[in-house]
């Protein structure tokens, strides 16, 4: 709920968040801007029965889960919400072991890295697309390496809020990154 209570203090009213690979954790910050702040929200989930579930156990709540790509969401957003996707062990188990100091020098398939390298930066290329600028990005301190390249690309300016939020299940550390407008400094704040 923590991170809830930091989006209410962040985000405008009446804006339009994009949640990639929204599930349970998701549910307090997406019922605080949802209800609180009377924000759209568009929650994304690539797990078909998970969103049936999610579905199901929010019925009566104007949220409604989507079971494809968030990157083919319409419109624009001035906040993407993109938490533990970027570095999914099932997903990306190459990328994840070596983003958690997992990887076994032995083992490690260099060339399976590399394509989900490209899998993944195409995957931020498309979500951050979506963002309006200046906007807000809420990622996991390991994730936020992914969107300041993003920005390094494409030469946006982006700033790491330094305070971190703990994630509501596994207590994984959340930041709040800033891109576009009037930012004074860039920069990924080391993290270890």
């Amino acid at each position: 709920m923590l991170v809830g209570q930091v989006l209410l203090k962040r985000l405008p009213a009446v804006g339009r968040s994009l949640y990639v690979g929204a599930g349970v954790a998701e549910l307090p910050p997406l019922l605080v801007e949802l209800l609180e702040l009377q924000r759209t929200v568009q929650p994304y989930n690539l797990r078909r029965s998970e969103v049936i579930a999610l579905n199901q156990a929010c019925r009566g709540l104007p949220l409604k889960f989507r079971a494809a790509d968030a990157g083919k969401a319409p419109g624009t957003f001035d906040h993407l919400w993109i938490v533990s996707v970027l570095n999914d062990p099932e997903r990306f188990p190459h990328l994840a072991a070596l983003s958690y100091g997992r990887a076994v020098p032995l083992t490690f398939d260099a060339a399976r890295f590399v394509k989900e390298r490209h899998t993944l930066r195409l995957l931020v290329d498309r979500c951050m697309s979506k963002l309006r600028l200046p906007g807000i990005v809420t990622t996991s301190v390991e994730e936020a390496n992914w969107i300041a390249d993003w920005c390094h690309r494409k030469r946006i300016r982006y700033r790491v809020e330094r305070r971190q939020f703990p994630t509501a299940l596994v207590g994984d550390p959340v930041c709040l990154i800033r891109v576009g407008g009037k930012v004074r400094t860039t920069g990924v704040r080391a993290h270890g």
